[in-house]
């Protein structure tokens, strides 16, 4: 999993509450097998006026030109910002892909369903609460403001407006060490990896019989 520390990017404004994973990536792309391509049919319901289905060429399908992703000035936007309980529905990890897949390194809501929330930290994602009277203004000076960009430092804990302005925000200390050294559950576990080969040499030396 990729560090992170800090990240300035292009704010895309999803002025949705209660935005759920099956809306987040529809339900009949979760029967791929692997944990990549699924950006192209993030938000599928919203972004295409067409039903999609797996295997789909998406660059021939009829876009939603009303929906915020599909706006020349919103195209490479990083940093996603959206209602109170986003996330909701069901705990399918393909959500976080999808998002991170699409381009989205952060997720800025008054708040998040709780597995959603999980997931995001074990995928890389930085999923920031933050009161919705704040939420409400950043909306309005996205809106207001083409280009509008923030800059999100974890290791301070800051979000930075372009005026300059300081937006403080908390992470708990465990899942911001996991994002800053790119940590996920299995990169914390090989970080044991010599005391995991030792215990199970000596096993194998006391139980040679599990080998056979």
């Amino acid at each position: 999993m990729q560090a992170f520390t800090v990240h300035k990017g292009l704010v895309a404004p999803l002025d949705r509450e209660n935005v759920d994973t099956d809306l987040i990536i529809p339900k009949q792309f979760l029967k791929s097998i692997k944990r990549t391509g699924f950006g192209p049919n993030l938000f599928d319901e919203l972004r295409y006026l067409d039903h999609g289905e797996p295997g789909m060429d998406n660059s021939k399908r009829p876009l939603n030109p009303d929906f915020v992703l599909n706006k020349p000035r919103y195209q490479g936007a990083s940093v996603l910002l959206a209602r109170k309980n986003f996330g909701c529905g069901s705990s399918r990890e393909h959500a976080p892909w999808a998002l991170d897949q699409y381009g989205f390194k952060v997720i800025i809501a008054p708040s998040f369903a709780d597995i959603f929330f999980n997931n995001s930290f074990k995928n890389g994602l930085l999923p920031i609460r933050l009161s919705e009277e704040t939420v409400s203004e950043l909306f309005e000076e996205v809106n207001a403001t083409e280009g509008y960009a923030l800059t999100i430092d974890l290791e301070k804990q800051v979000i930075i407006t372009p005026t300059g302005r300081e937006i403080s925000f908390e992470v708990e200390p465990f899942r911001r060490y996991c994002l800053l050294n790119g940590f996920d559950d299995i990169g914390l576990t090989l970080r044991q990896a010599d005391k995991i080969k030792a215990f199970e040499e000596a096993r194998l030396a006391k139980m040679p019989w599990l080998v056979a």
